[in-house]
């Protein structure tokens, strides 16, 4: 997910749903990316904690939890989703409204409906899948990308 999404140092990479942290922890780790973590389950959190510290990257991700619909998320530069495909559909409208042009979202195993990837790789059986943020003009010229 993270070499698709092109992660880069200047990179603040949030992971939805993060469960034990390791995409954010990852993006640090390889990439010297900055990362949030965002989960509605505690215990999860304080795990990824843990496994951040274990990792030695405190000092570059944080995590918060927070109802993924509710957690700002407009300083992300890249985007990581492993939800189901009907939660994926519910954050792209808010997706496509909050984040900058040219951020990356990128999912493993679901699609976001009717919103086409820009690219689509099998890795290990599954789908990964990206798309980029487009400028706020043609997000509000084409309704099927807004999405509702």
């Amino acid at each position: 997910m993270l070499e698709l999404a092109q992660v880069g140092s200047s990179d603040t990479v949030y992971d939805l749903g993060c469960g034990d942290g390791r995409i954010v922890i990852s993006a640090a780790q390889r990439y010297g990316a900055r990362g949030v973590g965002i989960d509605n389950n505690p215990v999860r959190i304080e795990e990824a904690r843990a496994n951040a510290a274990a990792a030695g990257v405190t000092n570059r991700v944080s995590f918060e939890v927070a109802d993924l619909f509710d957690a700002n998320v407009r300083n992300a530069t890249v985007v990581a989703l492993y939800l189901l495909p009907e939660v994926n559909v519910r954050l792209r409208s808010r997706l496509l409204r909050e984040l900058k042009p040219g951020t990356r979202v990128v999912s493993h195993s679901f699609n976001m409906g009717d919103w086409k990837p820009d690219k689509d790789i099998g890795v290990d059986g599954a789908h990964v899948y990206l798309w980029t943020i487009p400028p706020a003009a043609a997000v509000s010229a084409d309704d099927s990308r807004a999405g509702s």
